[in-house]
């Protein structure tokens, strides 16, 4: 049996107890029953509503009791079915009641669960709302990775009561490819921020010299790198979200709220003038003087510069790999041969090494739709918000362009592409030693190595990590791919890319 374990959280009042039921609804997921009992005025309807509404960020939400007719589903952001058992005659009509389908597809509520204890779920998180005082007494108890959730929210909600929004309003905002998730905090005067969440992790299983990926691909394992760059962007007159406080040992940071207006229209289709703006912002910021040892902000004490890793040969050689290891036994149904994979390995080699004499600067590595906000009431590049660099590297120029250019979540078209790339080179042509011709061999490769990188990565993510939403990028991942393999220094790898079985999209 899995081991459980046990919190208490004492409550002040009912406005506490809503701000309990707000802050379970961002530690629940699909699979989860939350079985609330406690006395008659102890609260459990009171916490329910306030998780419903909370999921669905409508404070107006009706939410009926369903003490007559047992059950009441939500379509939410995650879909909830609330349970009232009180009047429930045996408890296998909780079968026609339909819970165990509830449960597949979303989140149980279960008030009054003593009525059916042996049909719900072993592995629930049990909520026990007992008067105490003047207040009120939850009791948590659950197998260890839920409760390890709800103390993750219990602890944000004590870093926003230390920083002054203990009556702060969370909202789930989204969450990533990565573990980070974002919520929006609405105070209590009406501002709004931003709430990164982003939790320490183990290190994972070794993949090259004993070092795990995301040292080998120098990704950011903890905050320091996001502030140190957010300064960075700001002093150089661009904009980039002001960090207001960070726990770094928690992760958790507090951010400005730059908004929601992107650079896709509502259909979901690019906006020109806001893509070729944002071309404009990477020749901007690759103008400027390349700055690699970063000072860290800290509250506490102080902390040592980040230096900006390079984007070496090894992460770059990594990244491509991934097509090698996910994407190809997806497509074929095995691996790829020991020569087949020394041929690809020995192709990028060749190719890294066409990058030797490449201009450089900082890349913020994920420059696409996503993570520009568009700031209206500013000008020229200030109209440029940019967000998630956390994982910038210094390497050739071209990458970010690359990113923007062939954005891996929206098709750019042929028109707006050569636009953009014609922006960027006029832009860049006055720099000292700018070199047109190698700009755009570098273009190639880094495209090349990009979408290689993500067409493995999109399987990854659905095959290891359960997110398989991001396989509806392949068809683009791969028509890009095979739009970078046009240029004439990517021969090689478009002829191995062709006998191996990888299929392009049509173009």
């Amino acid at each position: 049996m899995t081991a459980r374990s046990s919190l208490t959280v004492h409550l002040q009042g009912e406005a506490e107890t809503i701000r309990l039921g707000e802050d379970l609804a961002l530690a629940l997921g699909v699979g989860d029953c939350l079985a609330l009992s406690g006395d008659l005025g102890a609260g459990k309807s009171t916490l329910a509503r306030a998780l419903l509404r909370a999921l669905a960020d409508d404070p107006d939400l009706e939410v009926p009791s369903p003490t007559f007719t047992l059950v009441q589903a939500y379509e939410l952001r995650i879909p909830a079915a609330h349970f009232d058992l009180y009047r429930l005659a045996d408890s296998s009509e909780l079968d026609e009641l339909g819970f165990d389908e509830a449960l597949t597809n979303g989140i149980c509520l279960v008030e009054w669960p003593e009525m059916a204890e042996e049909r719900l779920p072993e592995n629930r998180i049990t909520l026990r709302l007992d008067h105490d005082g003047q207040g009120r007494k939850a009791m948590i108890t659950a197998d260890d990775g839920k409760i390890s959730r709800i103390c993750r929210v219990l602890a944000i909600r004590d870093f926003l009561v230390a920083h002054g929004l203990a009556d702060a309003t969370r909202r789930f905002l989204t969450g990533d490819a990565s573990t980070r998730a974002y919520e929006k905090i609405h105070a209590a005067d009406g501002s709004t921020l931003i709430l990164m969440d982003w939790p320490p992790l183990p290190e994972g299983p070794a993949v090259l010299d004993g070092k795990p990926y995301p040292k080998v691909a120098h990704l950011a394992e903890d905050a320091r790198p996001f502030v140190a760059i957010s300064d960075y962007l700001i002093g150089l007159g661009l904009v980039a979200p002001r960090v207001f406080h960070v726990n770094y040992g928690a992760g958790i940071l507090l951010t400005e709220d730059l908004g929601s207006e992107g650079i896709l229209d509502d259909e979901g289709q690019p906006i020109p003038a806001r893509y070729r703006e944002t071309a404009a912002c990477l020749a901007f910021l690759h103008g400027q003087k390349m700055a690699r040892d970063l000072p860290v902000r800290c509250d506490i004490r102080p902390l040592g510069p980040h230096r900006i890793p390079d984007f070496d040969p090894t992460a770059m050689k990594m990244e491509a790999r991934l097509l090698l290891d996910w994407h190809l036994p997806w497509k074929r149904g095995k691996e790829a041969g020991g020569e087949e994979r020394q041929a690809y390995l020995a192709i990028w080699d060749g190719l890294i090494g066409e990058l030797a004499d490449a201009e450089t600067h900082i890349l913020l590595r994920d420059l696409h739709s996503p993570n520009v906000i568009w700031q209206d009431s500013e000008q020229g590049v200030r109209q440029v918000g940019l967000i998630d660099f956390q994982d910038a590297m210094i390497g050739p120029t071209a990458y970010d362009l690359a990113s923007l250019i062939q954005d891996a979540r929206v098709d750019i078209p042929d028109e707006l592409a050569g636009d953009m790339m014609a922006d960027y080179l006029a832009l860049r042509r006055t720099s000292p030693g700018f070199d047109e011709q190698k700009f755009e061999k570098a273009f190639a490769i880094m495209a090349a190595q990009r979408n290689c990188k993500l067409a493995g990565l999109w399987v990854r993510l659905k095959s290891r990590d359960g997110k398989p939403g991001y396989m509806k990028h392949m068809p683009r991942t791969l028509k890009n791919l095979e739009i970078a393999l046009r240029h004439a220094a990517l021969a090689p790898l478009r002829e191995w890319c062709e006998t191996a079985g990888v299929e392009f999209s049509e173009s």
